[in-house]
């Protein structure tokens, strides 16, 4: 299996790829490639993204079949399943890197905002429990009565709430974070710009080669 900063290398080129208009994930429809992954796969990524329609890892990063284990849920949170399903991927194929990507105009964010700037009844206690996972990460950015405007406050709030993810994955299990301290499993942030097409890696990310 290749190393974090091996996997973040290839995340980042098959990135450029998408923005640019080079080759998107043409093995998604290779006969040769489907009977390799048949009975086994090696993911190099890990990649907790949220369900968003217009947020396609897989295209995204210009990888496909085999190349990434993802999940995907509004909000990109994490909760014990997602916990569950990235220890599983990193003990099973020994998979290196984890990201935690966030994106632009993300509607699970602007639902936590909303409901922080009015507060009311959520009428699903499901949607309540991902806006509920959300508010710790972003409550903080109203403490200081801050006179930003409000897409730059949904920016922030999620950087906040990528980070704050980050931080669950990486202190918030025993495996991962004997993963992290002993057998170089990294974890990250990024951000994905709907409007652009770019992935922007956050701050402690491990140097690509």
């Amino acid at each position: 299996m290749i190393t974090a900063t091996e996997a973040l290398q290839q995340l980042k080129e098959g990135n450029q790829r998408f923005v640019s208009g080079g080759r998107v994930v043409k093995d998604l429809t290779n006969r040769e490639r489907r009977s390799e992954v048949m009975e086994s796969h090696e993911p190099f990524a890990i990649v907790l993204g949220c369900s968003d329609a217009r947020v396609p890892l897989e295209i995204v990063f210009d990888h496909g079949l085999g190349d990434l284990f993802v999940i995907r849920v509004a909000g990109n949170i994490v909760a014990p399943s997602q916990v569950g399903s990235i220890e599983f991927a990193a003990e099973r194929y020994g998979t290196r890197l984890v990201v935690v990507l966030g994106h632009s105009n993300c509607g699970a964010i602007e639902a936590t905002v909303e409901e922080l700037e009015n507060p009311n009844e959520i009428h699903s206690p499901n949607l309540a429990s991902i806006v509920d996972r959300i508010r710790p990460s972003v409550e903080p950015l109203f403490a200081n009565g801050s006179g930003r405007d409000h897409d730059e406050l949904l920016h922030a709030a999620m950087l906040a709430n990528v980070r704050a993810s980050v931080d669950q994955l990486r202190h918030g299990s025993a495996i991962l974070e004997n993963l992290v301290q002993n057998h170089d499993l990294q974890i990250v942030g990024a951000e994905y710009s709907i409007e652009t097409g770019q992935v922007d890696f956050l701050e402690n990310s491990p140097e690509a080669s």
